[in-house]
């Protein structure tokens, strides 16, 4: 557990809640990071006594120094010096009369152990530590977690820097937006300001600040575009990272239209959703402009696996697939992708191998990870023969085991088959269960009459006419009132939930 101290310099507690303030806002903390460099030391300094905008709605304003919080991350990766940068931020937040949080990670044993790199794993330690400690001082300050902020020393050259990496890797027009003014609670108030234009600022009052020698390692990227790239660049335009932040502000506010665009698009293609699991309409999806596709397939696969690494390459397989109208593919992370009958299907890896998802083919066969066998089959009923009494004397003989249905009421041709969809119990499913006359019943209180075990209930496999259709058996438990057979009926489907051993070779 990374180790946690705590201080607070004055004598006031900075959790008394301020007389005749009604705004949340204005009272909410601010939690700064700080991590001993210029831009972050700038960032302490400015807040507590200049003012800033932390997109509160007020501009840029002073804030009050009861809301204010220092965060400092000791990521045990520089030795003596990473323990001196932390005594020199508890110095410099107790001369301003800020509290302030120390946590010591060790992000090298965190990035051993998850595979990432340690950049990235000092990134997500810094977050974590951060919204764990503003959702605290939320409780304590008695304001809503949504009212919080939390401050990062970005500066332009940060966006500019951030730009040419991802350019570098490749991205969209969401990358090349650089880092964005403000992320749910993070907000970034020096982002108009250069790292140059700071260092002055701390020069001038006198201050000074820790300087990390791994910022100049060109093995890491950033400081590759740092030191080699941005350099170079500069020598043909001086004010090349004010260009760039200009960009940023034009690619946010096209990468947000374009963003709102593709979600209306993602919510008509949608056909079924649930946990890990996402069916999109294939054709509509094709016939869509390819610019709104690519977001959506991108919003679709983070929907169902939200740390899956996707690049170009992966948005454009999917893509392929959707222009081919078949075929499949496995995604970073173990995502399944796949188009068949008019739908694009997403599966993670992590979703529930036992809540099914699938057509079943009539006639044909569907493998459930139960280890039963759901299978469908078309018999023509036979001049003379009463197809209600032979779905009654079929029901006597099987149970619910076996059904014998009106192929026509489910929505297949006795003649040319078709298919039918089958998946799980889901919230607002109705049935009008075969000996009520008609009458619709919630699916989850015909389970709950089941008396089976909970866990049990959620993976009955319901057998529907199509992905949004109705429901015309609840596998081993009741048939629907309308797909029973009638002294009309001409073929009878039969369903069959038994085990595969059951099944004759």
């Amino acid at each position: 557990m990374p180790s946690v101290s705590r201080r607070y310099p004055t004598g006031r507690s900075p959790f008394e809640r301020p007389s005749g303030a009604a705004d949340d806002e204005l009272r909410a903390p601010v939690v700064l990071m700080v991590s001993g460099g210029a831009d972050s030391t700038a960032l302490l300094v400015l807040a507590a006594t200049s003012a800033l905008d932390i997109d509160d709605g007020r501009g840029c304003a002073r804030i009050a120094r009861e809301r204010l919080h220092v965060l400092h991350i000791n990521h045990q990766l520089r030795g003596l010096d990473a323990d001196e940068d932390e005594e020199f931020v508890r110095g410099l937040a107790a001369e301003y009369g800020i509290p302030c949080t120390v946590e010591r990670i060790d992000v090298a044993a965190a990035a051993a152990a998850t595979g990432d790199n340690v950049e990235n794993a000092g990134r997500e330690a810094r977050y974590a530590a951060a919204a764990k400690l503003a959702n605290e001082l939320s409780e304590q300050f008695g304001t809503p977690r949504s009212a919080a902020r939390i401050c990062t020393a970005h500066t332009a050259n940060d966006r500019a820097e951030t730009f040419f990496m991802n350019a570098i890797r490749g991205s969209g027009a969401s990358g090349l937006s650089s880092i964005p003014r403000r992320r749910n609670r993070i907000v970034r108030p020096l982002l108009d300001r250069t790292h140059d234009e700071l260092c002055e600022y701390l020069r001038m009052r006198g201050i000074v600040w820790r300087e990390d020698d791994t910022n100049r390692d060109t093995r890491y990227l950033r400081a590759y575009v740092r030191h080699e790239v941005l350099p170079v660049v500069e020598r043909r335009n001086p004010r090349t990272v004010a260009s760039i932040a200009s960009t940023c502000d034009i690619l946010s506010d096209e990468d947000a239209y374009l963003g709102a665009l593709a979600s209306r698009l993602m919510h008509d293609l949608t056909r079924k959703q649930e946990r890990g699991i996402i069916a999109l309409d294939a054709a509509r999806l094709a016939a869509s402009e390819v610019a709104l596709a690519r977001r959506a397939v991108r919003s679709a696969l983070l929907m169902v696996e939200a740390e899956a690494r996707l690049e170009a390459r992966h948005i454009n397989r999917v893509l392929e697939l959707v222009s081919a109208g078949a075929g499949s593919v496995t995604l970073p992370m173990g995502i399944d992708v796949r188009v068949e009958h008019g739908l694009l299907f997403l599966r993670a890896r992590s979703a529930d191998a036992s809540r099914v998802a699938a057509w079943l083919e009539v006639p044909g066969r569907l493998e459930l990870a139960s280890g039963k066998v759901l299978s469908a089959r078309l018999v023509a009923v036979e001049h003379g023969a009463d197809p209600v009494e032979l779905a009654r004397s079929h029901a006597g003989e099987w149970g619910q085991s076996s059904v014998l249905l009106d192929a026509a009421a489910c929505g297949i041709d006795g003649t040319l088959g078709g298919r039918l969809w089958v998946d799980t119990p889901h919230p607002g499913d109705l049935v009008c269960p075969l000996g009520m006359h008609g009458q619709s019943k919630k699916l989850a209180d015909l389970l709950n009459e089941t008396q089976l075990p909970l866990a049990d209930r959620s993976r009955v496999p319901i057998v529907r006419t199509d992905i949004r259709g109705s429901v015309v058996w609840v596998g081993g438990i009741r048939i629907d009132e309308r797909a029973k057979c009638t002294p009309h009926t001409c073929y009878l489907l039969e369903l069959n939930l038994l085990q595969a051993s059951d099944f004759e070779e």
